[in-house]
């Protein structure tokens, strides 16, 4: 049973119009049932497309975007909450293993291209170092900084990083996670002007 507020139980499995509003405008005590019942049906769907440290964060980034996105709360209109939950958790997944090659794949081309310095940086190069700045100077939060500067700029792994910055992998694989997602809408922004 889950209980709201005014002494109302709703039973998650009525998806009552009660139920559905409560849902809908984020409802915290309507969200917290929702993550304590769902959570490992989301950590299953998620689990079917990433694995390790990505999974997790996955996991934690579907909730936070439930929790702080109401239009995602209203395209559930109803019916089997838990299998909406999986779709849900499986197509965001699919799309950050889908950034993930993407970024991979633009990495390896950046290290097979060949590239003469003797005449000073390029123009692209160039570029790329004001685009760098532009994101550090605007959306990237000081906090994270650090984090983006080993990670994506010096290109160490998770674990030298973590190690060098003295935190938790799983912190480091979070902050990155944003910072990922924090660039690549940067960089929309930038090509949409």
């Amino acid at each position: 049973m889950l209980f709201l507020p005014a002494a109302t139980t709703v039973s998650v499995d009525d998806r009552s119009e009660k139920w559905l509003e409560a849902f809908h405008r984020g409802d915290r005590a309507t969200l917290e049932q929702c993550y304590r019942e769902h959570f490992e049906t989301v950590a299953r769907a998620v689990g079917t497309v990433l694995g390790g440290v990505e999974r997790e964060s996955a996991i934690h980034e579907f909730f936070a975007r439930l929790i702080a996105e109401p239009g995602m709360r209203r395209s559930f209109q109803g019916g089997a909450l838990g299998s909406w939950l999986w779709t849900s958790a499986r197509r965001s997944a699919l799309d950050v293993a889908r950034a993930g090659r993407r970024e991979r794949e633009v990495l390896a081309d950046l290290e097979a291209e060949p590239r003469s310095h003797a005449a000073g940086p390029d123009v692209e190069e160039m570029e790329a170092q004001r685009t760098i700045e532009e994101f550090r100077s605007g959306p990237l939060p000081q906090r994270w900084a650090r984090v983006f500067e080993v990670r994506f700029l010096r290109g160490l792994s998770q674990r030298e990083a973590a190690a060098e910055l003295g935190m938790r992998r799983t912190t480091l694989a979070y902050q990155e996670l944003r910072i990922r997602h924090l660039l690549r809408r940067f960089i929309l922004s930038r090509e949409r002007r």
